[in-house]
C-alpha cells in the first residue's frame, strides 16, 4: 500500500470510529511502526484533518465528530443548481471563504452522473449573473476570517482606514455584511467591546490570536 492510499485509508478508518483508537491499534491495523503512524497522523493534520487525542478509556486519536455530515439525497437538478449559484458566489468573491466553497462544489459536482454533468450543468452554464464583484482581499486573509469565524477564535488584524493610516486590533468575527460592492465583517474590538464593520478588502493582514 502507497503513503498517499494508507493516509486516505487511516483516514476513513477512524471517521468510521465512534471511539478514539491507539497508535499502536492504527500500527497493528495497517502493518507499520508506531513512528509511521505519528508521521502519517502529523500529514493528515497538516492537511487540515480535525484529528484530536483523547484521554482515558476507549481514548486514542479521533476525527471530531462534526467534521462531516450525514448523506445528503440531492437530485440532479437540485445539485445543478447549487453548483451554479455556489460559482457565481466564488466569481464575484461575496464571501471570504472561497476555497471551502471551492471544496463543497466539488463534492456535489462529483455526485452527478456524467450523464447529469453533460446535460445539467450545461443548461445552468446559460444562467447569467449580472453584477458588480466585491473588492478583492488576498487569499490568506480570508483563509483567516473564515477560521476566525468559524470558530469563534479572536482574529489579530491590521486594518487600512479610509484617510489612507493602518491601524491594528483584535477583533471577533460575529458576521459577514455582503454589500453589492463591498464585503464587511462584522466584528466585535476586544479592546473596547465595540462593534465595528470592516471592510474585508482593506484588511491588510489577518491570523488567529494568541491570546486577548
Amino acid at each position: 500500500m502507497t503513503r498517499q492510499a494508507r493516509l486516505f485509508a487511516i483516514a476513513e478508518y477512524l471517521r468510521g470510529r465512534r471511539t478514539g483508537v491507539t497508535a499502536q491499534a492504527i500500527a497493528e491495523r495497517f502493518g507499520v511502526t508506531v513512528r509511521t503512524v505519528y508521521r502519517d497522523l502529523d500529514a493528515l493534520r497538516a492537511g487540515d484533518l480535525p484529528l484530536h487525542a483523547e484521554q482515558g478509556r476507549g481514548g486514542g486519536y479521533a476525527l471530531d465528530r462534526h467534521y462531516s455530515l450525514p448523506p445528503v439525497n440531492l437530485n440532479a437538478r437540485e445539485a445543478a443548481v447549487l453548483i451554479a449559484l455556489g460559482a457565481y458566489a466564488s466569481r464575484m468573491r461575496l464571501l471570504p471563504f472561497g476555497e471551502t466553497l471551492e471544496a463543497a462544489l466539488d463534492k456535489v459536482r462529483g455526485a452527478l452522473s456524467v450523464s447529469a454533468q453533460r446535460a445539467l450543468l450545461s443548461v445552468v452554464e446559460e444562467l447569467k449573473f449580472v453584477g458588480v464583484p466585491a473588492l478583492p482581499a488576498p487569499a490568506a486573509v480570508r483563509k483567516a476570517v473564515e477560521e476566525a469565524w468559524f470558530t469563534r477564535r479572536p482574529l489579530s488584524v491590521r486594518y487600512r482606514r479610509a484617510d489612507g493610516g493602518s491601524g491594528e486590533r483584535v477583533v471577533t468575527v460575529v458576521g459577514v455584511i455582503m454589500e453589492r460592492h463591498t464585503t464587511l465583517i462584522h466584528c466585535v474590538d476586544s479592546s473596547t467591546g465595540e462593534e465595528r464593520h470592516l471592510r474585508l478588502d482593506r484588511v491588510e493582514q489577518a491570523a488567529l490570536a494568541r491570546s486577548v
